[in-house]
């Protein structure tokens, strides 16, 4: 399956618009009053360029600290950095069927795709470039990173406007890794946006954390964390492709569950170490506020270290 690049159009599907219209609105009132200062400190990716070294100051990020000149000056000296004009911030969405679930209010889907969009316009709004690589089973596009509202809104209303993919065709979802090297810049920020079910690591995955700044997003549904007690049903298993009865009350079965939420926590953990390159927004939470609350910790975490 070869990626193929996004359909170029000067419209927007006319779908998505008022959607789009309410996340432009919530990001550009959430940059205004709290977010823009704290989204620069944490996606600020490696694309900087050293400036000079300059006395440490309370709230500066201790990351920055130069040791070196540091212990030969006796006080603390930290490395300041100018940011490269164009920081790309590229969005990895991996379409599963395994998505379409939802216990209660939106699907895992919605949840994502509400989120990616807000994030791509916070982005734009702060002068950054979009891109965007879609996964879906059998399709795969991508749309290289452009800065600008219009172009921005676009991809969005791309995103937006997918269908989702079928329950009873192919569950698999390859997300085409070895393509980032040719669509991103050395530096940029990696959104992955998926359902994070236990896997294999990607191949170069390693390769590509040494390159970007890499963020797992996830949704999480009510039923993932804890199942409800007494109830029995019949699901469609999108991964499995088959109906099938689920007893929540049946000590097997909530033995099951404890197992897969287990391995899916440590496959989350074991693809994205620091727990600053870990968000997860539950289907029942505004995604903006998740967003405001996350860009905050990471920033609080930082002055506080």
């Amino acid at each position: 399956m070869n990626p193929t690049t996004a359909p170029v159009s000067s419209s927007l599907p006319s779908a998505p618009t008022a959607l789009l219209r309410r996340l432009e609105w919530q990001a550009r009132h959430a940059v205004n009053t709290s977010v823009s200062g704290d989204y620069r400190s944490a996606f600020r990716g490696r694309g900087m360029e050293f400036d000079q070294v300059v006395k440490y100051q309370w709230g500066d990020d201790p990351r920055d600290i130069d040791w070196n000149v540091t212990a030969r000056l006796g006080e603390p000296y930290r490395k300041r950095f100018v940011e490269e004009r164009d920081l790309s911030v590229i969005f990895v969405f991996e379409d599963s069927p395994a998505l379409q679930f939802g216990s209660e209010g939106r699907t895992r889907r919605e949840t994502l795709l509400e989120t990616t969009a807000l994030l791509m316009l916070i982005s734009s709004i702060n002068k950054d470039r979009v891109g965007l690589l879609y996964n879906s089973p059998g399709k795969s596009w991508f749309q290289r990173a452009l800065p600008g509202r219009k172009d921005t809104l676009r991809v969005a209303s791309l995103l937006l406007g997918q269908e989702p993919p079928p329950l009873d065709g192919p569950s698999v979802c390859p997300v085409q890794w070895r393509l980032m090297r040719k669509i991103a810049s050395r530096g940029s920020v990696l959104l992955w946006l998926g359902p994070f079910a236990p896997a294999a690591t990607p191949e170069a995955w390693r390769e590509l954390q040494q390159r970007y700044q890499t963020v797992g997003i996830r949704a999480d549904d009510p039923w993932d964390s804890e199942l409800p007690e007494d109830a029995q049903f019949a699901a469609y298993d999108p991964l499995a492709g088959r109906l099938t009865t689920i007893d929540t009350s049946a000590p097997a079965e909530r033995a099951a569950h404890r197992r897969w939420r287990g391995q899916r926590e440590s496959h989350f953990a074991h693809l994205f170490p620091r727990l600053d390159e870990r968000l997860k927004i539950g289907n029942t939470d505004d995604p903006l506020q998740a967003l405001v609350a996350y860009f905050h910790r990471l920033r609080h975490r930082g002055a506080a270290a």
